[in-house]
């Protein structure tokens, strides 16, 4: 709790509402935190939570030996947050470009999006910024990470997810204390993508669990398929923002397109037998465009580079942090 007071003194020249707001929603968790163990222990703990508890503990364990991920107290402990989502994200991007808006913190360095422990304020910023001509979209986040410099709990919110994608989301999490580059979400999140990947296939492979792993490659290749009608969209996108026809013929085509790719989503989920209204609840604009090629935009790079190093890990991770310095 000193290190979170002390940040906060720090950075409230920076912004004091908005740091204040953070501060108190991590003093929160680490409030409600719990050791794991003691969780296990405790009487009242459902059979359900133990189960999953028990999943993580193997994961975590798992996410040292064999991934080299890092052998510290982050998703050691449980905290119940009570609420669908630890955190809500706020992305922006202008009406004509696909640049997203970006803020800049002292640890995590300068970011395409905005994080708010209360639903009401991530709201606010998101209508304050609609006001100023932005096209914006607010997510929740279900995991949430300090990049290690603070005990980082598993959270409630994460328990709605499946086994796989519980597993999942902790690699990921954990890489972006092996690398993280300032600055570069884009480079971060793609970089934490893949060792999720890899990660995964190691782990089913290490559970007998081959069903499993056709399910995990199944679903990452409609992700890949989305990206790419995605990754076309932005591109006729970019052509047309980069024309010189007047703002209101601009805008008619931007949304003809964005209505065109939210039809060619809807139909492909459709084919697969996949939920479609995950996909058509939120805005489609620039900003929620601009938010999906951060998790994606360099995953191939990287996939190559796993590659190259023949599956091992530590090369890998040798690579990367050379291409990072590059």
């Amino acid at each position: 709790m000193l290190r979170i007071v002390l940040l906060v003194l720090l950075t409230l020249p920076l912004g004091g509402c908005y740091y204040l707001q953070a501060a108190k929603g991590q003093l929160e968790l680490t409030r409600k935190r719990e050791a794991i163990a003691d969780v296990l222990q405790d009487e009242d703990t459902s059979p359900e939570l133990a189960a999953r508890l028990r999943l993580i503990q193997q994961a975590r364990q798992f996410s040292i030996d064999t991934l080299g991920l890092p052998d510290n107290d982050s998703y050691r402990s449980y905290a119940d947050i009570e609420r669908d989502y630890v955190v809500w994200n706020v992305f922006a991007a202008p009406e004509f470009s696909l640049q997203p808006k970006t803020w800049c913190f002292p640890v995590a360095g300068c970011v395409g999006y905005r994080g708010y422990f209360a639903e009401e304020a991530a709201n606010r910023e998101a209508g304050r910024l609609e006001n100023d001509g932005f096209d914006v979209v607010v997510g929740g986040v279900a995991a949430y990470s300090t990049l290690g410099k603070l005990k980082d709990p598993v959270v409630s919110s994460m328990m709605r997810w499946d086994d796989l994608q519980l597993v999942a989301v902790l690699f990921h999490e954990l890489a972006h204390q092996v690398l993280y580059v300032k600055g570069d979400s884009g480079f971060n999140e793609s970089f934490a993508t893949a060792v999720e990947e890899f990660g995964v296939h190691r782990w089913l492979r290490a559970q007998g669990a081959d069903s499993d792993i056709e399910r995990y490659e199944s679903s990452r290749q409609l992700r890949q398929n989305l990206m790419v009608m995605v990754a076309a969209a932005r591109t006729d996108l970019q052509g047309l923002y980069a024309s010189a026809i007047p703002a209101e013929e601009m805008r008619l085509r931007k949304q003809a397109r964005l209505d065109a790719l939210a039809d060619d989503v809807v139909r492909l989920l459709e084919s697969e037998g996949r939920e479609t209204s995950g996909w058509q609840a939120g805005k489609l604009n620039n900003a929620r465009l601009a938010s999906m090629a951060l998790y994606e935009g360099r995953v191939p790079e990287f996939r190559a580079i796993l590659e190259r190093c023949d599956q091992q890990i530590e090369c890998f991770y040798a690579e990367a942090r050379m291409l990072a310095r590059r």
